[in-house]
């Protein structure tokens, strides 16, 4: 079993920047991919960015250049750096802890992220 603690989130303007942190637990860290996730009001959760268990990030288009996704696996913990934030932004962030090889998915239970003027 593993435990997913989202911390970071909060209101910040438009164009402004926050870091989120996930720490997970209870498990081998490094052998977990981590990823963030979102899930606005009213649409579907989606990816923001993963981490995987080498250490390769992925991101979705529409942060591309805005976010960065890093890992410390000494501290079992993920960060997802997030600058230049837009209004569309704003949802719910989730952290996901995913080990594909056995099946194993473990959520958060999501940090509050709110870009406005």
């Amino acid at each position: 079993q593993v435990q997913v603690v989202e911390s970071g989130g909060g209101l910040v303007q438009p164009g402004g920047s926050l870091r989120l942190s996930c720490v997970a637990s209870g498990s081998i860290f490094s052998s977990y991919d981590m990823g963030w996730y979102r899930q606005a009001p009213g649409k579907q959760r989606e990816l923001v960015a993963i981490t995987t268990s080498g250490g390769t990030p992925i991101y979705a288009d529409s942060v591309k250049g805005r976010f960065t996704i890093s890992r410390d696996n000494a501290k079992n913990t993920v960060y997802l750096q997030m600058n230049s934030l837009k209004p569309e932004d704003t949802a719910v962030y989730y952290c996901n802890a995913r080990r594909i090889v056995i099946g194993a998915s473990f959520w958060g239970q999501g940090t509050q992220v709110t870009v406005s003027s």
